[in-house]
């Protein structure tokens, strides 16, 4: 098939990389050229514009950073949805306002345009090893059409409704990472203060019943100062603004959640909001003068994504 995927960002990149490990032909668009340009000397076409990827191919990739931008691209005057062909399909991959998304999809069913929201979760190193979940929201025999080119971007692939599905459940475990990012933290500190050694402590809750992928996934890069996980924290805030407007809609309170809420907030008060969001653990090292550092931590080639920068 040809696929046109729009946006080569942290996630975007990722996907382009696995799409050009399979057959199928791969047209780039972002709106600087020099993110597109590693994909292209690798084999991928270039589109002009937006409008002009979607008008050439049988399905539309998005990775885009917020709604808004995603509303932008989609229902502009020159926009993607105006531009795609009756019988193509929109897959989006960003994480998404569960209402834009259907509305969006109203209006591509009027032009016969299938549409799928297919965000991912699991942190961008296991995006480029092709070994992301995907959470799947759209009609069944669609998702069923679809299902081949969801594995390329990643597995487990997991249907979970109609579209608006996926963006609940992708903002709500988004959520439940940084409230365990924010315990692991704490742990790591309380050990620490106390006058333990930060690696061994960190060895001690991967074994035990305290730890989590976020302690597992995330600690390594702590351990090096380096924060980087990929993710900053402008996302972060994103996913977790979009977590608390469907509580707000559904009548759920969310005390943990309200309260990472307001831990994000902090970090982008105090180092600004493309910090990793890995970082608002700083706060803690920061409050106290005591640094979570470990020695045989550094990168190797599972944290390939955490090298120290400059």
């Amino acid at each position: 098939m040809k696929i046109g995927l729009i946006g080569v960002g942290e996630l975007g990149s990722a996907i382009a990389h696995n799409y050009l490990k399979t057959t199928h032909e791969l047209l780039v668009y972002d709106r600087r050229p020099e993110a597109a340009a590693p994909f292209v000397a690798r084999g991928a076409g270039a589109a002009g514009s937006a409008a002009e990827l979607a008008a050439a191919v049988d399905v539309v990739l998005t990775a885009l950073p917020t709604p808004a931008v995603v509303e932008a691209a989609l229902l502009g005057p020159d926009g993607v949805l105006a531009a795609m062909r009756p019988g193509s399909i929109w897959i989006d991959h960003s994480t998404n306002s569960r209402t834009l998304l259907q509305t969006i999809a109203a209006r591509a069913a009027e032009r016969q345009i299938g549409v799928v929201e297919a965000p991912v979760t699991g942190g961008i190193p296991l995006a480029h090893e092709g070994r992301i979940t995907v959470l799947v929201g759209a009609d069944r025999p669609l998702f069923e059409r679809v299902e081949p080119l969801l594995s390329v971007v990643g597995r487990p692939v997991i249907h979970l409704g109609p579209v608006g599905s996926a963006t609940v459940v992708k903002v709500m475990t988004n959520m439940l990472a940084f409230i365990h990012l924010w315990a692991l933290g704490e742990g790591l500190m309380l050990a620490t203060a106390a006058g333990l050694d930060t690696g061994a402590v960190f060895e001690a809750i991967k074994a035990s019943c305290g730890s989590s992928f976020v302690a597992e996934t995330e600690g390594p890069p702590i351990l090096t100062g380096t924060y980087d996980y990929g993710f900053t924290l402008e996302l972060a805030m994103k996913d977790m603004r979009l977590a608390l407007e469907i509580a707000a809609e559904s009548g759920v309170p969310l005390e943990m959640g309200g309260l990472t809420h307001h831990i994000l907030e902090r970090g982008v008060a105090r180092y600004g909001s493309s910090f990793w969001s890995t970082g608002i653990v700083r706060l803690l090292e920061d409050d106290l003068g005591i640094p979570l550092r470990a020695a045989g931590y550094e990168p190797d080639g599972r944290w390939a994504a955490y090298e120290k920068r400059g």
